[in-house]
């Protein structure tokens, strides 16, 4: 007798989505229906009301967009939520102690997310269209009205965590986020287990006390925010909290129990440090002007706070110093023709006086 030959089991287009999304990087994959996250428009509109969000008014401005996937776009079904990792292969926090060096945030010292991300997002999203003819798709990653983080979470890459940021089990709390908004529906993955715990570790770890509460974040008071978003002057009280970092903090990720899963093998080598971004001197930061600050900076998400903003978050540096010899380049920086700029020297010559 001879016997019959088993059936072939065609692979479904949601597995040969996530082999061709691995192919181009994404080291996360998941998809949620668009509906998936229903709570987020509430917990937004709570945070904008209290003021969290300080004067990013953008936030602000597309709420109702950003609230729901079919704010954005009605039609969408279903986001497919990717991830790409950036895991350090260094202690992020190495150069608390070395107080003449500027501290960058591990996701800013390669190239810019903003670019690599997107070109495989539509990589991806290409192959999706030509797979299936009546597909209609929509790509984001971070500039546009999408909330990546709670639909990430709704997609099974993770949760948000006590400091509100992505974790993974696999990738600890490193990971780009991009999502594709498409007409089709596609089955959905488990969504993502909170296992934050009894855990504090984030919450303690914060320099400025940012966090008002487990899984809230009080934006004027982060150090992200100050140094990148924040165009003017740094609120006096927070400025010693600030330390030597110059672009971004990375204490409330790094201090995740959870990154001691996350293999560096994942990361994509587009985010590998450049060498001039790993630890930069403070007295070069203080010495740029504008062509300095975009040859320095091309090709980094830095590029976009431009010169003032980065002198001021350096002079800041040098002010919680205790270092003497940047006296005659603040004094300098005294008459610089950008207020912010001037007025932190200002008060980085008072500290090291005192």
């Amino acid at each position: 007798m001879v016997a019959e030959a088993l059936p072939i089991e065609t692979p479904s287009v949601e597995d040969r989505l996530e082999a061709v999304a691995r192919a181009h990087g994404f080291a996360a994959f998941g998809i949620a229906h668009a509906d998936a996250a229903p709570q987020t428009a509430a917990r937004l509109n709570q945070w904008l009301a209290e003021g969290c969000h300080g004067d990013m008014i953008w936030m602000e401005s597309r709420a109702e967009q950003r609230g729901s996937p079919r704010g954005l776009w009605p039609e969408v079904k279903s986001v497919i939520a990717l991830g790409m990792s950036y895991a350090p292969a260094l202690d992020p926090l190495a150069l608390a102690d070395h107080p003449g060096r500027g501290r960058i945030s591990v996701y800013a010292q390669g190239g810019d997310y903003h670019d690599v991300v997107k070109r495989a997002l539509k990589a991806v999203a290409r192959w999706l269209v030509a797979e299936v003819q009546d597909a209609e798709v929509k790509v984001f990653v971070d500039t546009a009205p999408v909330m990546e983080k709670p639909l990430s979470a709704a997609a099974g890459l993770g949760w948000q965590g006590k400091h509100t940021n992505l974790v993974s089990r696999d990738h600890g709390s490193w990971l780009f986020l991009g999502a594709i908004y498409t007409t089709l529906d596609l089955a959905a993955a488990t969504p993502g287990r909170d296992t934050c715990g009894s855990c504090s570790a984030c919450q303690d770890a914060c320099p400025t006390q940012a966090f008002p509460a487990p899984y809230r974040l009080d934006a004027r008071r982060c150090i992200s925010y100050l140094t990148i978003e924040h165009n003017g002057p740094i609120p006096v009280a927070l400025r010693r909290g600030i330390g030597n970092r110059i672009y971004g903090c990375d204490d409330c990720l790094a201090a995740c129990p959870w990154n001691k899963f996350a293999e560096t093998a994942h990361a994509h080598r587009a985010f590998l440090p450049r060498a001039e971004l790993a630890a930069p001197s403070l007295s070069d930061l203080l010495a740029l002007d504008d062509a300095d600050f975009r040859q320095v900076f091309a090709g980094s998400p830095i590029k976009r706070i431009g010169r003032g903003r980065m002198v001021r978050n350096a002079a800041i540096a040098a002010g919680n110093s205790g270092d003497v010899r940047f006296v005659p380049v603040l004094e300098r920086l005294t008459k610089d023709e950008s207020p912010m700029v001037a007025d932190a020297a200002h008060w980085a010559l008072a500290e090291l006086a005192s």
